[in-house]
């Protein structure tokens, strides 16, 4: 590999979040150029619009009709032959010689000199290339209409046959994450169903011997395991396939059985906890025995300790391909962080998604917030608005690493870039929603 996991300048210092994130994206290219050969990457299947909510497209979705499929108003008002229009404010008196209602199509022509009242999707009459609003008319009688010469200009408030899209023409793209907008465009189509790609399987588990499954009494010095759950979670978002193998000590044998079955079984395995410089050394030598995954320390809070790379093919998987493998943090905020950062981004990208990054917009800081140059820093936030009605932003109280209620409460992060410093009141900051709206 050219930027490989194990290089030294990966383990000894501390990367940039740009530059993991290069590195990672770079990696999981390798991974599919290599599994071309094997294609499984590449299945696709058949799912119905019900099933197909963040699935990832795998080819053109192309329309089979015009959209519209005829001319069409834009809204409610009264359509006419255009050449009756001018410059000036000269009176256009027009004769109304009928209705036309969406679905409902008006029979004949109407000649210049007359309009048909005409309702907003309904089919533009022969004769006929302009809309306007009924609001528009000074004076309406059940017969006739009057408005200005220069009232409007030829053609508006009209739309024409596959404006939207044409016949044959793409409706969607290949590699889109499909959105309710996206099942809702495909069913204006009459279209059923979608060729999406395969569900990635994805491996979780957490390691620790202090952790504790949910239907166990806490012991002195024990937690319950979080983390399993805010990843399916996470997962469940992007409609994958989740493989959860438990809780797994901390002794080689069972760590390093784990990963075996995790490898046989799932495309990419993630692990929380056990990625700490000091942190049982034999993870890390288990790790890299089993393929090459390097442990990283990245100048971001929280998250900085994290473990990526590809474990080898293992006996009894089908096809003989490498696994995908992420080692998070420990700690819970830092799970679901760097899984938002990093992980999120390269299981779109590996599944085949032509967008992978989630968008950044800004706000205005209600409050100063204290930040050290040399590290990007993801601060849990609430998005809303001030009294200006300007977007504003406010942390969420206490922003330690293992304070899950931070991001229970957020509904975004504000991003601070590697090298600012401290932000003033009033500023405005990069903020990443945690949830689109479509």
């Amino acid at each position: 590999m050219k930027h490989s996991p194990n290089s030294p300048i990966l383990l000894t210092s501390s990367l940039h979040v740009d530059e993991a994130r290069k590195a990672i994206s770079q990696l999981v290219n390798e991974l599919i150029e290599e599994s071309k050969a094997i294609g499984d990457l590449a299945d696709i299947e058949t799912v119905s619009l019900d099933q197909a909510i963040n699935r990832i497209l795998a080819n053109d979705l192309l329309s089979p009709i015009d959209v519209p499929a005829a001319d069409n108003s834009a809204m409610d008002g009264y359509a006419f032959d255009s050449t009756c229009l001018g410059v000036s404010d000269a009176t256009v008196s027009l004769k109304i010689m009928g209705t036309a209602f969406a679905g409902k199509p008006y029979e004949g022509k109407i000649n210049p000199g007359k309009c048909l009242k005409i309702m907003t999707g309904a089919v533009m009459p022969a004769g006929c290339d302009t809309v306007i609003p009924q609001e528009f008319t000074s004076t309406q009688t059940e017969t006739q209409i009057e408005f200005p010469q220069n009232q409007l200009k030829p053609g508006e408030n009209r739309r024409l046959r596959g404006e939207d899209l044409q016949e044959g023409k793409p409706a969607i793209s290949a590699g889109r994450l499909l959105r309710p907008s996206d099942l809702g465009l495909a069913a204006s189509l009459g279209i059923s169903t979608l060729i999406v790609k395969r569900k990635l399987k994805v491996a979780i588990l957490s390691s620790g011997d202090e952790l504790r499954s949910l239907d166990q009494p806490l012991d002195a010095g024990s937690i319950y395991d979080s983390n399993r759950y805010s990843l399916t979670g996470l997962l469940n978002r992007l409609n994958l396939e989740i493989i959860d193998c438990g809780i797994v000590r901390d002794d080689p044998a069972s760590l390093k059985k784990a990963f075996i079955d995790a490898a046989t079984k799932a495309d990419v395995l993630i692990s929380s906890g056990g990625v700490s410089v000091g942190e049982a050394d034999f993870t890390k030598q288990i790790m890299q025995e089993l393929g090459d995954v390097g442990f990283w320390k990245i100048a971001m809070r929280p998250g900085r300790p994290m473990a990526f790379g590809i474990l080898k093919p293992v006996a009894g998987k089908s096809p003989a391909r490498k696994t995908l493998f992420f080692g998070l943090p420990g700690n819970p905020v830092a799970v679901m962080v760097t899984f938002y950062q990093f992980v999120r981004s390269a299981l779109l990208q590996l599944n085949g998604a032509n967008q992978t990054e989630p968008p950044i917009t800004q706000a205005i800081s209600e409050a100063a917030i204290r930040k050290k140059p040399g590290r990007t820093e993801f601060q849990r936030a609430i998005l809303g608005r001030n009294a200006d009605g300007r977007p504003s932003v406010r942390l969420t109280g206490s922003q330690g690493a293992g304070i899950l209620r931070s991001m229970s409460e957020a509904n975004c992060f504000v991003i601070l870039a590697h090298d600012q410093g401290n932000i003033a009141a009033g500023d405005w900051v990069d903020v990443a929603l945690f949830d689109g709206l479509l």
